[in-house]
């Protein structure tokens, strides 16, 4: 789990990426805000694995706080890409092809005009005027994907339409994306503040019932440990 500051609409907030390791390639879940791929790279070569290569970026859902480096990934890997996974239902705006869902045009230009001209230059290409499609696999619910020993997709919606959490069996961990956030310590379901429907977010926490979960990372807020199901399920009856 990493920790970035990203800053977004003139306020300042820590996000927590995820690096997946397997023996010889390493996976990101979610890029960050635009121009934070350096910062992403730093702490890849400070755990020693920028010797291997970049085989997938997974993206839990379309916000621009998850999907806004990887232009500048795509322009690193050159010749060498990587797979980017995402879900149908946010597909086309990873793709370029919809516009953010939170972001009306406005805003989100208002946003780019703040970046380094290198930064928003890359951002537009691949967003704003695509030349190719972005997503090279689609991730379905229950699917086991071939990374870390195995992750398995949650399809989690009500965020964003195609938001997705992911299980690691392995080490009993819930990767929440943004289905879950720590606030004050405290678990809690995704703000309704950036919630295109609350209705389906809060139906969606009932599909983490059938995994056993020791921990959790939250995007927005970090790790948290110790009976996780049974804090899902103490929030699930307070909703």
């Amino acid at each position: 789990m990493l920790e970035l500051e990203m800053k977004l609409g003139g306020r300042s907030m820590m996000i927590h990426p995820v690096i997946a390791l397997d023996k010889d390639s390493w996976t990101l879940i979610d890029t960050g805000t635009p121009g934070l791929s350096g910062e992403i790279l730093a702490y890849a070569e400070q755990a020693g694995i920028t010797g291997r290569p970049l085989s997938a970026i997974v993206l839990t859902h379309q916000d621009i706080d998850h999907i806004g480096s990887l232009p500048e990934f795509l322009e690193k890997a050159g010749a060498a890409p990587f797979e980017v996974y995402a879900h149908e239902d946010d597909r086309d705006t990873i793709d370029g092809k919809a516009p953010l869902l939170k972001f009306p045009p406005d805003r989100l230009q208002a946003e780019l005009a703040t970046l380094l001209d290198e930064v928003r230059i890359s951002f537009e290409n691949v967003f704003l005027r695509p030349s190719k499609t972005n997503v090279t696999r689609l991730m379905s619910d229950g699917e086991t994907l071939p990374i870390g020993d195995g992750l398995t997709v949650i399809h989690t919606p009500g965020h964003t339409p195609g938001h997705v959490s992911l299980y690691h069996q392995a080490s009993k961990t819930l990767i929440a994306g943004d289905a879950l956030v720590i606030h004050n310590g405290e678990l809690q379901c995704s703000s309704p503040y950036s919630t295109i429907d609350m209705g389906k977010a809060i139906r969606s926490l009932e599909k983490f019932k059938p995994f056993d979960i020791e921990s959790v990372v939250c995007y927005h807020g970090g790790l948290i440990r110790g009976d996780i199901n049974k804090l899902i399920a103490e929030l699930i009856v307070r909703l």
